[in-house]
Order: structure tokens, then sequence, then C-alpha cells
């Protein structure tokens, strides 16, 4: 395995490895827990948890006419070919870590995800050799729900019920974790450990790229942009979502101006709802509710940042631009932080990373 791996490069940073620190197990078998692992999401995957690169893009900085030094961690070729799957190892890991220490088995796993997410834990479901289900949408992607039952998967598509509000997968999702369950996706809300994995993708960045102003993350259900904040704390974060569906923003704009983060945690409702109607050629960003709003909204105040929404055009130009540019074979919703730059760009010769986070799978 490889000692770039950034889980045993990170371990003494992470949640999962409190048992450590505590003395109630050595790093020799938290490292063992870990390296058999993701030999086994190797033997899925055909390769395991590697750093992933980052590339610099002047060209495309200049293709849309801004002025900064602008550089994109590219995780396409990471497992389950995006960087959700850097999520569910923190889970998965956790999970693991909390069972070698008597915690009883998670017998069954369950997740909402309309793509990477399901990609990334069809694969390490079937590495832990655990049941998966899969909620998806009535439009998923063929190729992916192909993929998810070579794995072992079983995918449900999930149709909305009358009178029914919010995402119909997601809440299929959680039908199946209050009947018994255990919650294995990428939003902190369902399942917390998923930021241990994510702050491995920040972490990576920050050894590789010195000195960043400005982030510009994509954000569906929000924990990507959450955790990476929390790797990178000083660099301004801009959250970007497209003007089809834009619930953080509106929350946003609720709290303001005084941003009583109490209140909104008392009264989460009055400032987080499902989106009416989402659309966007950036479908993997679709989740009707933000689902972690909250440490996100305060993540983005504190660094001084502002979520941006995206103009619908800038989407799907990004996406073109970003292969034209770049040898990143990106896909539109991977691209999308790339859209917010182009609307609302910082000022002149900042330090600028994005994450280029899908595969296109087209």
């Amino acid at each position: 395995m490889s000692t770039l791996n950034p889980f045993l490069r990170y371990r003494e940073r992470l949640d999962s490895y409190e048992p450590v620190r505590s003395g109630a197990m050595s790093d020799d078998q938290w490292v063992d827990i870990v390296g058999s692992l993701d030999a086994a999401v190797s033997g899925v995957e055909g390769h395991g948890f590697e750093e992933t690169p980052v590339v610099e893009a002047s060209k495309l900085a200049a293709a849309i006419g801004v002025d900064v030094d602008l550089w994109i961690k590219a995780e396409p070729h990471n497992v389950g070919g995006s960087h959700k799957a850097r999520h569910l190892m923190g889970v998965a890991i956790a999970m693991l870590v909390d069972e070698s220490l008597g915690a009883p088995k998670a017998e069954r796993l369950a997740i909402a995800s309309c793509g990477n997410a399901a990609m990334g834990a069809g694969v390490i479901a079937a590495a832990m050799q655990r049941p998966l289900d899969v909620f998806v949408p009535t439009w998923a992607d063929a190729t992916v729900v192909s993929r998810l039952t070579d794995l072992g998967s079983t995918v449900n598509h999930s149709e909305r019920r009358d009178g029914e509000a919010g995402d119909p997968a997601y809440l299929r999702f959680r039908e199946a974790v209050e009947s018994g369950a255990r919650a294995f996706s990428v939003q902190g809300t369902d399942t917390p450990t998923t930021f241990d994995g994510g702050r491995t993708l920040g972490w990576e960045l920050a050894d590789q790229l010195a000195d960043i102003d400005s982030l510009y993350i994509q954000v569906g259900g929000g924990a990507l942009a959450t955790s990476v904040s929390m790797a990178i704390p000083d660099a301004r974060l801009h959250p970007v979502q497209a003007e089809g569906c834009a619930p953080l923003r509106r929350a946003w704009d609720l709290l303001a101006p005084e941003f009583d983060f109490e209140a909104a945690a008392a009264d989460p409702d009055s400032y987080m709802w499902p989106w009416d109607d989402p659309q966007s050629y950036a479908t993997g960003i679709l989740d009707d509710i933000t689902y972690d709003w909250q440490p996100l909204l305060q993540r983005t105040k504190a660094t001084g940042g502002e979520p941006i929404v995206a103009p619908e055009a800038f989407v799907v130009e990004a996406h073109g631009l970003a292969h034209e540019h770049t040898n990143i074979p990106v896909c539109s919703t991977g691209a999308a932080g790339l859209a917010g730059l182009m609307a609302e760009p910082p000022k002149a010769s900042e330090r600028v990373a994005l994450l280029f986070t899908g595969i296109d799978r087209t």
C-alpha cells in the first residue's frame, strides 16, 4: 500500500484515530484495519487510495478572463471516479474501528445518491462485504446503475409519492435507516464521520499548494465544502450552487445581516427547506436541501466568503472550458465550482483553488 495513502498519512488528525490517542487501540492495530480495507478496495476497484494531483490552470484562467493564480485539485481518477469515496472511506474506517472495539456490526448499509456518492459507496461496501441499499432518482444514469448492480448493491428507483415534499430518494433512504439499515452517506447530518474522510482532501491540497487565498467549491449536500474548509481554515470559502437549485444562498440571505447561527439551529426549517423543481446541467448538485448548511455557512462566514449562485449558462460553459483547457476528464457537476469563479471572481492576483471532483461518464 502506498505511503501516500491519505488515511495513513493524516491518521493522527482523524477523528477515527481517537482510540489510539486514548490508548484503547495501538497504532499498529489501526493501521492494519485501514490497510486491510484499502487492499480490499484495490481488489474491487483496481487501485486503492493515493494522493491525487494538483494541476496548474493558467490557460483556463485566461480563457475565462480572470487574473488569478488558478490551480485545480483533480479527483476524477480517485476510487469510484470522484471525491465521494474519500468521505465514505472515512465513514467505513470509523465503523470498522468501532466494531473492533465491541460496537454492534452494521449488517446492512444505505445511501441516497444520483451518481458519484453511490459509486463510492458501492465500491467501499463491496470491499467491506456488506450489503448496500442505494436509493436513486428515477432518472439515474444507466451506467451508474449497471455498475452498482455489478458491485452487488441493491438499487432502488425512488418515485415521488402524492403530497410529498423533498427528494424521494433521500426520503426512502431515511425510511430504510429507520427500519434498521446503517446510514452510509456523504451527508454529515446522517453520517457525521463523513467529514473525516473529506478533510483528507483539504489537508492533501494544503500540503500540495501553499497560501491559498480562495476556494470555490460546488455544493450539493454541503459536506465537501464544509470538510475542505475545516482543513484549510485560512482560505476564503465560496460555496457554489446553480441558479436552478440554490437553497444555500437563500438561507444565507435569510440569516443576514445578523447571522445568528444559534437561532438558525433552534429553528432550521425557517432557513432551509426543499427547493422547488431543482434543475441544472450539473445534476450532481441538485440536492433540494443543502443538508450540511449550518456548518457550511458558519465556515463561509468565518472565512469572509459568500455563497455564489452561478447562472446556468456559466455552468454549461464551465464544463466545456474545463475540457478545452485542461486534461482533466471532469463531469459537469465536478466543474461547477468554475462557474462560480466565472460569476464572481476575486481580486486580481489571488491564489485560487478549484476542486474538479467527478469523472465524466458520458
